[in-house]
């Protein structure tokens, strides 16, 4: 049987401050001895996770932009994929809407409504920097959108609720993450994650998932597999929005709660 992991970034692997996983540092190390692959599945983009491959040379797949698309490192899987397009050096099956088409719908809610919307693309990369602290060079990364644009919603429950409304209405959808709304396509983390362990069944046979993540926007990816973990808040609770009955609850705030989540269920585990 093959253990493949999932794992939302902000807030969960990499803490939501200082944005470090050191605290992660054993169960990361533990996974590459054992050569279980890790999947980073967050709203991230494409040019920030290739940073974090580099850095943690974890050259497995990748689902950016709350599962916007799939990156599959060309030659990973021996069996033949069938679906998606080759772009540089991936197999890349995308399942969201154009980041374009996005900004259009919601300059226009924007405009009609008069709310106070900021998405990274009203900023440039020092205002994203200021707002996410982020460094310069991470801001310009996270920019670089292709499926998914995030925003902030300066306004009461109300206007919230018709701001998502009228999203709908455009045949667009929405999601929370950590620190801000999404607008996307008809995409979600949880797709991209069955998709890509479906994929996985095919060159392994015996695949069990597990999934980790700390907010909204990881809901879906949580119920998409067969063990799922909530870490904790930067406050030290567990989002109330995660309703799920097979949730567990790691002991731990983001990379410490992750770190103990995979260390109590990989590290205990002589037969892996």
């Amino acid at each position: 049987m093959k253990y493949i992991i999932f794992t939302d970034l902000d807030g969960t692997l990499i803490d939501h401050d200082t944005y470090s996983y050191d605290a992660a540092r054993p169960a990361l190390e533990l996974l590459k001895e054992k050569e279980i692959p890790l999947i980073f599945c967050t709203s991230k983009t494409r040019a920030e996770l290739e940073v974090y491959v580099d850095e943690l040379e974890c050259h497995h797949p990748f689902i950016s932009e709350n599962g916007g698309a799939i990156f599959i490192p060309k030659d990973y899987f021996s069996i033949e994929l069938k679906e998606g397009d080759e772009i540089g050096n991936y197999k890349v099956i995308e399942f969201g809407t154009s980041y374009t088409r996005i900004r259009e719908v919601l300059e226009d809610i924007r405009k009609n409504t008069g709310f106070k919307i900021t998405g990274f693309g009203d900023l440039d990369a020092e205002g994203v920097s200021k707002d996410t602290g982020l460094d310069i060079q991470s801001a310009k990364l996270a920019k670089m959108r292709e499926y998914d644009e995030a925003f902030r919603l300066e306004e009461d429950e109300n206007a919230t609720a018709k701001v998502i409304e009228l999203i709908h209405a455009a045949g667009l959808n929405h999601t929370k993450g950590g620190r801000y709304w999404h607008i996307m396509g008809d995409n979600d983390k949880g797709k991209a994650v069955r998709a890509l362990t479906e994929i996985y069944r095919q060159q392994f046979t015996e695949v069990t998932t597990i999934a980790l993540g700390d907010s909204l926007n990881d809901l879906p990816m949580l119920k998409a597999v067969d063990i799922p973990f909530l870490v904790q808040k930067p406050d030290g609770k567990y989002d109330p929005s995660i309703i799920l009955t097979e949730i567990r609850h790691a002991d731990g705030i983001g990379p410490v709660g992750w770190n103990n989540a995979i260390m109590d269920l990989i590290g205990k585990n002589d037969d892996i």
